[in-house]
This record gives C-alpha cells, sequence and structure tokens, in this order.
C-alpha cells in the first residue's frame, strides 16, 4: 500500500476537524466562547484540549485565510505529530504558512520546558547512585536530537555531582570527544571521578565499536591522571545501555 503523503494526511486531519467545527477557516474571535481554545482551556482544563488547540494557545493568531487552530493542525501534520516539534529548528518550523520567528520561538521555548520539566534535575552535590538516576535526567533533554551529544559528569570523592558539560556535538552518527577536552575541566574543578552521557540518534542504544574504543581512551587517560570512569551511558529511544551495569568497564572494553 503507498505510504500517505503529507499533504493527504493534512487534508484529512482538517476535514475531520472541521466536520466539528466547521466555521475553522474564521478567526477564533468569531467562534462561540465555549469552542475558543483558551475559553475551553479556563473551563475545562488543558487536559480536555486537543494538541492543536493547545498549540493554538501558543500562536494566538492565524494566519489570514485561516485560523490558529488551522495552522496549529497543518504545522502538526507536516510534523508529524507532537513529537515531531521536539527535533526541529526554527527555520523549519518558519516553512509552514502562518509561522514566524516570534512563533516559531514561542513553540521552541515551549518544547523545551516541557523537556527540562521532564527531566529529574541534577543539582551541585547530588550523589550518583545508579544508571537509572542519570537516563532519567538526560532522557527527555537527548531522545529527539538528530545529532549526537556527548556529556561528561564531573564527580567529587564520594561521587556527588560537582558540575556536568556539554564536550561535544556532532553530525548525526559522529561525534568527536578528545580526552584532553574532558580531563582538562575536570583537572581544573578537582574532580576525583568522571561519568560520561552520550545519545545514538538512530534510538538504538547498543555502543558501537567506536564508542568501545572512546571508552578505552578515556579510561586510559583518566587512570594516567588518576580520575577514575565510572560509567559511560549510551542513550537511545526509551532504553539506555551502561558500560558500568554491563561489565564493559574493563581493559578489554
Amino acid at each position: 500500500m503507498a505510504a500517505y503523503s503529507a499533504r493527504h494526511v493534512r487534508n484529512n486531519f482538517r476535514g475531520s476537524y472541521n466536520m466539528k467545527y466547521p466555521q475553522s477557516k474564521k478567526g477564533i474571535q468569531s467562534w462561540p466562547e465555549n469552542e475558543r481554545p483558551r475559553e475551553l482551556l479556563l473551563s475545562k482544563g488543558p487536559h480536555g484540549l486537543s494538541d492543536a488547540q493547545l498549540l493554538a494557545i501558543l500562536l494566538r493568531i492565524g494566519r489570514p485565510d485561516s485560523s490558529a487552530v488551522d495552522v496549529a493542525m497543518d504545522l502538526l501534520a507536516r510534523l508529524e505529530g507532537l513529537r515531531g516539534l521536539a527535533n526541529r529548528s526554527l527555520q523549519e518550523l518558519c516553512v509552514v504558512p502562518g509561522i514566524g520567528p516570534a512563533k516559531a520561538a514561542q513553540i521552541l521555548a515551549a518544547v523545551e520546558l516541557g523537556k527540562r520539566a521532564l527531566a529529574i534535575p541534577l543539582t551541585a552535590g547530588l550523589r550518583i547512585r545508579q544508571s537509572q538516576d542519570i537516563f532519567q535526567h538526560y532522557y527527555p533533554l537527548l531522545r529527539d536530537l538528530r545529532h549526537e551529544v556527548f556529556k561528561a559528569l564531573l564527580l567529587d570523592a564520594k561521587h556527588g555531582l560537582i558540575r556536568d558539560m556539554t564536550v561535544s556535538e556532532g553530525s548525526l552518527t559522529v561525534s568527536i570527544v578528545h580526552p584532553r577536552e574532558v580531563f582538562n575541566l575536570a583537572v581544573r574543578e578537582s574532580a576525583a571521578a568522571v561519568i560520561f552521557v552520550h545519545n545514538h540518534p538512530s534510538g538504538d542504544p547498543h555502543p558501537s565499536e567506536e564508542d568501545h574504543a572512546l571508552t578505552r581512551r578515556l579510561m586510559a587517560a583518566g587512570e594516567i591522571l588518576g580520575i577514575r570512569v565510572l560509567d559511560h551511558l549510551v542513550i537511545g529511544d526509551g532504553r539506555y545501555v551502561s558500560f558500568a551495569d554491563e561489565g564493559f568497564l574493563t581493559s578489554e572494553t
């Protein structure tokens, strides 16, 4: 069966909505108050609104021939739903008619706030006890990225967090990390141990040969400096692999 085109999905989405709200091509201010997204939110709460209605509240106004709800539906159809908003640039959002830089910035800010709200905070002094704690913090922040990001957590002698840092941001499949970049700051911060985290945009967290080789280099550099590598997490789509949990942190990694 042929795949549906974006236009086909968009037209079906808009058509089903307009059967319920035939006035959607008019400005929202002309709608009955009990059908306006903002008033619906005030009366029912945010859980009572559709994705398009919630997004329309952020957009506030539509375009000359369409309401904010129409623009929201168009955007969601083009991006294949809310998840598609999470990894789009400002320029990609602005391709949709009715979305300019100001509206795109509002959307990206809302998406980023949502990610941060889901991420369990890592505060200075927090003791890192298990890989699951690290995953729960970084997964909302890294899962939708289309490029690799390599991070390092710097820990004190009691495995309390000093700070985390972004070491490198790469392409879709390659992230260049040099031990010097990692351990320069670790030495300046008097870190006793480090934990590494990076994402796989493919969604598969299984470590590649390059991941194993990089971990070996980092462990060797840390051993010379007296800074232990406690773990290296690879985060995928809803799951992760911990080098420590899997017994990979050996000279044979």
